[in-house]
């Protein structure tokens, strides 16, 4: 940005479980979206990787909140005072005054007209003057480098923390899609109720998404196994630690009714797709994007259960972001942006 330069152009996804901002193209915050508040005033503590790191071990003048839930603002202060923190942490060059903000945000494709306008009020309140959305499966086909804008169909299956989104692209415009409140946060769910269940131990979100990472999958046989991971925590009624190695094997099986779930909208989006742009994605494949198209062995299985060819996306993280970030760039050529 120039030094005279009065107007800031940042891109945001605002995810569930983490918040990026793109600004020249470049991602310059990708932090959790969780905040720490002072329970007595509202004060903003800790925004991102530090309120992240208190989250489940605050005393009582301290309170974490994510903000978002199931892909939308469930708490609006929360929500505007992340959102505030996260455009401060842009080192900017002109540092004599805040220059107005030209923002695009990603959403849902399933959102309701209040959610919509939550995320819009969220954005203008944390000083963004014009404030454009994006869909997040269009957003994730522009980042994973698909031309939206052609005569054929494209589908997208974007796992994020809160939402499943998945939808077919033509002609610049979403042709079908369905949204389901089935993602990352549920499977991290899935195994803190297994633990409870079968152990007798109890653990916290950030134990289940550890587990998740290091021995999630979705096949019950992996041509390269994760090892075991040992889980420490305090038995139900004893409350003595205990620690129990877990297999992937275990989890596959504990995540199974979630990912059924989400093979399940994938038919039902297929369903409704037209016959000609069915075509294409046969031939061109569907493309996983999202934290959950991280999860070892999903595309295999996906692949086999739907007869089509499941394509990981490079970089499936951030695939949203970088749409939103290409988005931003071209605001007066994509006339499928909302203002």
């Amino acid at each position: 940005m120039g030094f005279f330069s009065l107007t800031q152009e940042i891109a945001i996804d605002l995810g569930t479980a983490n918040t990026i901002i793109i600004s020249n193209g470049k991602i310059i915050v990708d932090e959790p979206s969780v905040v720490a508040l002072d329970r007595r005033t509202d004060k903003l503590i800790a925004v991102g990787e530090k309120a992240r790191q208190m989250h489940g071990k605050t005393h009582d003048n301290i309170r974490t909140i994510r903000p978002l839930r199931d892909g939308v603002i469930a708490d609006f202060d929360a929500a505007e005072q992340m959102i505030k923190g996260m455009i401060k942490m842009i080192s900017n060059k002109n540092r004599w005054f805040a220059p107005s903000l030209r923002i695009v945000v990603c959403i849902p494709s399933g959102s309701t007209e209040v959610e919509i306008r939550a995320v819009r009020d969220s954005s203008e309140h944390a000083g963004g003057r014009d404030v454009y959305m994006i869909y997040e499966p269009m957003a994730a086909a522009i980042g994973i480098g698909i031309d939206v804008e052609a005569p054929q169909g494209n589908m997208i299956v974007d796992i994020g923390g809160g939402t499943t989104e998945i939808a077919v692209i033509s002609l610049g415009g979403i042709v079908c899609n369905k949204s389901i409140r089935i993602a990352g946060d549920d499977l991290t769910e899935d195994i803190v109720e297994y633990m409870r269940r079968q152990y007798n131990i109890k653990v916290g979100e950030s134990t289940a998404e550890q587990i998740k990472i290091a021995v999630g999958s979705a096949l019950t046989e992996l041509d390269n196994p994760p090892e075991d991971f040992v889980v420490c925590g305090p038995h139900q009624m004893t409350a003595l630690p205990m620690s129990v190695p877990i297999s992937y094997v275990e989890v596959a099986h504990c995540l199974e009714k979630s990912i059924s779930k989400i093979e399940s909208a994938v038919l039902g989006a297929l369903e409704q797709t037209p016959p000609e742009l069915y075509a294409d994605i046969v031939r061109n494949g569907i493309y996983l994007a999202g934290g959950g198209a991280l999860l070892r062995g999903l595309d295999k299985r996906l692949s086999d259960k739907i007869n089509i060819q499941f394509h990981i996306a490079e970089d499936p993280l951030h695939a949203v972001a970088r749409g939103t970030g290409i988005a931003l760039k071209n605001v007066n050529r994509f006339n499928f942006l909302m203002r």
